[in-house]
């Protein structure tokens, strides 16, 4: 029998979302059921919510999650229930190029659950991100559920599920920050603030936030960053500059996703710097810097798709120097809310309230 619980979804392009009734079923082979504790609202929800993802409505939205198994399906052995999982959009295969070179991070074939949840009428549901955890209990592939210690918060260790690792990561991962680094991180909203803490755990001697909003860089100081630099009435690549003895920063992390600020972040790395986006544009932006200036300033220039994590090696690690008080997970829950109180997360988060509206069951 299929269960029957209220979710939060999204019908038609820039509509308010509404609270509705969710019919999960079963799960079937490679599948599994999760009660849901805790689900961050994060930019990407309200991406759905105004098509900018695609247009496959309605969506059950919600991803950002922690969470226990409730029931599997067959074939099933990496997880039972009873664990306690972060829910995951990256369920590696193990056997595309990616996964065979031992680069699973860059897996081509990631999965989701085949069966579908539904509304009571039978209307299909596409989950966010394969997942549709703005609801009691969600459907995902077992691979989706990445166990980590219990004694972490649901509130916060859903956080790693997206926004935080993709910061984290961008710094960590993508970037290789290391000890002694100069870093800029422009765009200190949820991601861009993960960024700053990444830096921080990294060794970086130098951190340097920019934002247009006095209230993100506040945040920005109290996750690590060492410098801040208002934007609105600064030069940043200027200002970048002379913070790092007119060399610029060794990694320049872009958190914002638009083409204005990616050329800030281009002029502001030193030479043969790396410049890593995590920000997330949209398709009809385009970049234009001079091809000359990318062949002469050398260096790398990436993109940081999820922070480039491997779910099973990182929630675990960052769990653990979260529960040894080295990894300040908390800072990023601005408030907790109940599962009718999306849509005006929504709205707290356009006007750069919050970090992170976290939903609880």
């Amino acid at each position: 029998m299929p269960y029957e619980v209220q979710g939060v979804v999204a019908r038609g392009k820039g509509e308010p979302v509404t609270l509705e009734t969710v019919l999960v079923p079963d799960p079937g082979p490679g599948e599994a059921v999760v009660a849901v504790q805790a689900c961050g609202v994060c930019h990407t929800d309200l991406h759905y919510r105004e098509g900018g993802i695609n247009d496959d409505f309605p969506f059950l939205l919600g991803h950002e999650a922690a969470g226990v198994v409730e029931a599997v399906g067959e074939g099933v052995t990496g997880v039972e229930p009873g664990d306690y999982v972060i829910l995951n959009w990256r369920a590696v295969c193990g056997q595309c190029r990616a996964c065979l070179r031992g680069r699973p991070w860059y897996c081509f074939n990631t999965h989701n659950a085949t069966q579908k949840m539904t509304l009571a009428d039978g209307t299909v549901l596409s989950p966010a991100l394969g997942i549709g955890a703005f609801a009691a209990k969600t459907l995902v592939a077992a691979g989706q559920c990445t166990k980590v210690d219990p004694a972490a918060k649901p509130a916060v260790a859903g956080l790693l599920g997206c926004g935080v690792m993709a910061g984290l990561g961008a710094a960590i991962n993508t970037g290789g920050v290391t000890r002694g680094d100069s870093v800029a991180v422009i765009g200190c909203g949820g991601v861009g603030n993960a960024a700053v803490l990444g830096s921080r755990l990294a060794g970086a001697r130098k951190i340097i936030a920019v934002d247009v909003d006095d209230r993100k860089l506040a945040w920005a100081r109290d996750f690590g960053a060492t410098h801040l630099i208002n934007s609105s009435d600064t030069d940043p690549v200027e200002a970048i500059r002379e913070l790092t003895e007119g060399n610029g920063a060794d990694v320049v992390i872009e958190a914002v996703g638009r083409p204005e600020t990616y050329t800030q972040a281009f002029y502001a790395r030193d030479l043969a710097g790396t410049v890593v986006l995590v920000g997330v544009p949209t398709p009809e932006m385009r970049l234009d810097l001079p091809l000359l200036d990318v062949f002469g300033r050398g260096g790398a220039l990436k993109s940081s798709w999820y922070g480039d994590c491997l779910p099973s090696r990182d929630f675990p690690m960052l769990i653990d120097l979260y529960l040894q008080g080295r990894l300040d997970l908390d800072g990023f829950v601005s408030e907790t809310i109940g599962v009718g109180d999306v849509e005006e997360a929504f709205a707290k988060m356009h006007r750069g309230e919050v970090l992170r509206s976290v939903v609880v069951f």
